[in-house]
């Protein structure tokens, strides 16, 4: 036995335990952990997959992304084109053995349209939601809002009494750094119950007895789940090879195949709806991390022309991803509603043409500037970041990286101190108006490009409550041609997916790459 693999074993042993645990114990991990358990307080893929776990929507998805009874049992709208009734569940209880009624709905949903809340322009369009009797609640909109069950699936419910007793009828604020109760305590109706929570450490799940699932055709089988967020790559993937975890959410690419030769490990792989992309700060009088003074670059539009035609989608693809991903030239991943490979088409890779851009636009120096970048977040991102760096460098754009865990970088672009940043979009609700909103709307927390287009900002908020799909669907069309025309956004690529696991575990895969354990069953 090697001196290497022994160390390796002391590792391992350290960061997930040595302890013979129950059979149906899931061990997992990731790159990063949730940024908080506020289940409103943050829009955020890990924190949402959290919270999915141990909180409830009314409507919820499968495997598919279809739509599910959650907590609602039945939808659908009223005599009133802008009221949508939802008939609840009965006898569900919250963790603490409350009694789950309309009431919590109620408060819930006034709960994610407050200030703090990074969920309430998922919902811009709820005037407020009234209970009619203890499982009955009806949804008024601003106008009719034909899509509106596909827009509360990450809209958590949470319990009035508890939040009423611990101070937490408010979001938490992340972007100020707020702590509150809710950020490491949980009280929801869902499968799993919180049993131990240490950030960036270990966060403990077990089985909810009392969760109405159970009592459907399939329940799951698992009793614990144990989630060990690991930054090191290597140390996840050696983990899960040596029968430390059951599960691993984002193993890199470059160790699938060998994953897939080891007896008792699988490799399940789709495409996520998720695409990846760097933001400009094109409103902005001066750049703050820049060495141009009194003036912009980005601003003009033929310096971001000149981006987009630097950028080496398929060579990002290729050697960076492993071919798990598409190249992308839009905002917007395949599947979701309003995707069109037209508008997907790639910007024309051309440096030479892009130096010359530069040049009549005034840079024929070039200019230097910061990218801020996760390196903990979406796959392979800093390797992401690096590789634009160098692309940009070939016609004179000298790009300074900083790259940083999630927890520092996403506050710095939703408190606007992001000169240019690199962020990945999946879809809530598989519709075109949710990306649309949250990246082209000006003042959302999500879009720092500056972007001025008020014709533009009339046709998102008209899409959220036209009625006529076909005519919806042409709507969402020229948004997003003119979007793509602004050149606000670097489209890099659409983000593939692979989860790794033992082979006794079944987890159907989730184009969202938000795992449910809910549809697990462990081998007995």
């Amino acid at each position: 036995m090697t001196m290497r693999f022994i160390t390796l074993v002391f590792v391992l042993m350290s960061v997930f335990g040595s302890t013979v645990l129950a059979e149906n114990t899931v061990r997992w991990s990731a790159q990063g952990d949730a940024i908080t358990l506020d289940p409103h307080a943050q829009n955020e893929g890990m924190t949402l997959a959290t919270a999915k776990q141990i909180y409830e929507p009314l409507v919820h998805r499968d495997e598919t992304m279809a739509l599910q009874p959650g907590l609602a049992l039945s939808w659908g709208l009223t005599a009133d084109p802008t009221v949508w009734e939802f008939v609840l569940r009965q006898g569900v209880t919250f963790h603490d053995g409350r009694l789950f009624t309309a009431d919590d709905v109620v408060f819930s949903f006034t709960r994610a349209l407050m200030p703090t809340s990074d969920l309430k322009d998922i919902i811009g369009t709820v005037r407020e939601a009234v209970a009619v009797d203890d499982f009955t609640v009806r949804i008024t909109t601003e106008g009719p809002n034909p899509i509106l069950p596909q827009q509360i699936t990450d809209i958590y419910i949470m319990s009035r009494g508890w939040a009423e007793e611990n101070n937490v009828t408010g979001p938490q604020d992340v972007a100020s750094g707020e702590e509150t109760y809710a950020v490491r305590h949980t009280n929801g109706t869902g499968p799993f119950i919180l049993n131990l929570r240490e950030p960036d450490v270990r966060t403990v799940l077990t089985k909810n007895p009392q969760w109405w699932g159970l009592q459907e055709d399939e329940p799951h089988n698992v009793d614990r789940i144990i989630f060990t967020p690991v930054s090191n790559a290597a140390t996840r993937v050696a983990a899960l090879l040596s029968g430390e975890l059951d599960f691993v959410l984002d193993t890199p690419v470059q160790d699938l195949a060998r994953i897939r030769r080891t007896p008792g490990l699988a490799v399940q792989s789709t495409p996520e709806v998720r695409a990846i992309f760097m933001g400009l700060d094109t409103g902005r009088v001066e750049l703050r991390s820049s060495n141009i003074k009194g003036k912009n670059p980005f601003s003009d539009l033929r310096v971001r022309q000149a981006m987009n035609m630097a950028v080496d989608r398929n060579a990002i693809v290729q050697r960076i991803m492993r071919g798990v991903a598409e190249p992308a030239g839009m905002l917007l991943s395949p599947g979701i509603g309003g995707y069109t490979e037209e508008i997907d088409a790639l910007p024309k890779l051309d440096p030479a043409a892009a130096r010359a851009l530069l040049a009549d636009a005034g840079y024929a120096g070039g200019f230097s500037v910061t990218l801020d970048c996760t390196n903990d977040r979406y796959m392979n991102d800093e390797a992401i970041c690096q590789a634009v760096v160098g692309m940009l460098a070939r016609i004179g754009i000298t790009v300074r990286l900083d790259a940083k865990t999630k927890v520092l970088h996403f506050p710095k672009i939703q408190n606007n101190e992001s000169d240019f940043y690199l962020l990945g979009w999946g879809s809530g609700t598989m519709d075109s108006h949710y990306h649309l909103d949250f990246l082209a709307m000006p003042d959302r927390a999500w879009n720092r490009t500056g972007l001025h287009d008020p014709e533009l900002f009339t046709m998102i908020d008209d899409i959220a409550i036209e009625t006529d799909l076909v005519k919806r669907d042409e709507m969402i069309n020229t948004a997003w041609l003119r979007l793509k025309a602004a050149e606000v956004y670097v489209p890099l690529h659409h983000q593939g997916l692979a989860w790794t696991m033992k082979d006794r575990l079944s987890l159907p895969i989730q184009p969202d790459n938000q795992p449910q354990f809910r549809l697990a069953r462990v081998a007995e």
